[in-house]
């Protein structure tokens, strides 16, 4: 289903508020370029996560970390030139707002300034207090991010599920409550248990959108690249692909390669 342009809605913070209110679940996903944009926004998600996970599906790197700022401005640029409705969110990359408020607030800036982002996100609790104070002090909206941190995974060491035991649980439900009370609008919930996600959705009022966290948050995100069969080695449980266009485009490209080395294309009527 698309949206018609004459029933938009740009959806905003307070929108996403009213959705939690009314129990309208809401939909997130990522993006990195105009094209794909333009069609995730035409489809009517209500939230596009500039995710610094373009490291991983769009710069072939292991892991979120060698992402810079200016590559998370450039993606997002291209991203906010494509949308119409969608809520857009910029990823802070690793190493520019962790222990140093003022570098933060610099990056958080920088985002919106030069991509024309509507939100930034950024990892942790309770050690990014005071980024997080500092950058929504100047009137940026920042989305939370608890549970599997991936700017983080070396520190963890494994992708695994977190805060299974009850003091990681407890320091998450701390720690969302603390990014309620800073001023943050919504919490990402990744890879913890679905009783624990639950949990946390009724103790904070504002949204939280899991991935591999169950059914019980506001709202769901994925990686558009994961859910559309374009990365094929990564089939984690919580991951429901919703096509295979990666077989897809390697179909239609052996065609086209067959169809020019028999000499079939172009033919009489694709030539001038």
């Amino acid at each position: 289903m698309s949206i018609h342009k004459s029933d938009i809605k740009k959806v905003t913070t307070h929108q996403l508020q009213t959705m939690k209110d009314r129990g309208e679940k809401i939909s997130m996903l990522t993006a990195y370029d105009y094209s794909m944009a333009q069609l995730i926004d035409g489809a009517g998600v209500d939230i596009i996560l500039v995710g610094d996970s373009a490291s991983n599906v769009m710069a072939g790197h292991e892991t979120t970390l060698p992402i810079t700022l200016d590559q998370m401005i450039y993606h997002a640029s291209s991203v906010i030139r494509a949308v119409s409705r969608a809520f857009v969110v910029v990823d802070i990359p690793f190493g520019s707002y962790q222990g140093n408020s003022s570098e933060a607030l610099r990056s958080a800036i920088r985002i919106m300034k030069e991509s024309g982002a509507h939100s930034v996100k950024m990892e942790g609790g309770a050690e990014i207090k005071e980024s997080v104070i500092r950058v929504l002090s100047a009137g940026v909206p920042v989305m939370g991010h608890l549970g599997l941190t991936p700017q983080s995974i070396y520190k963890f060491g494994t992708y695994a599920v977190r805060a299974k035991e009850k003091e990681e649980a407890d320091k998450l439900i701390a720690d969302a409550k603390l990014l309620e009370e800073c001023g943050c609008y919504a919490i990402v919930l990744e890879k913890i248990p679905a009783d624990l996600a639950k949990r946390v959705s009724e103790e904070v009022n504002i949204p939280t959108i899991g991935i591999g966290a169950g059914p019980h948050t506001d709202g769901q995100v994925l990686v558009m690249h994961d859910m559309l069969g374009i990365t094929k080695e990564f089939k984690p449980r919580f991951l429901r692909q919703y096509a295979d266009v990666g077989s897809m485009i390697t179909e239609a490209v052996g065609n086209y390669v067959k169809d020019v080395k028999s000499k079939d294309f172009p033919n009489e009527k694709e030539s001038y």
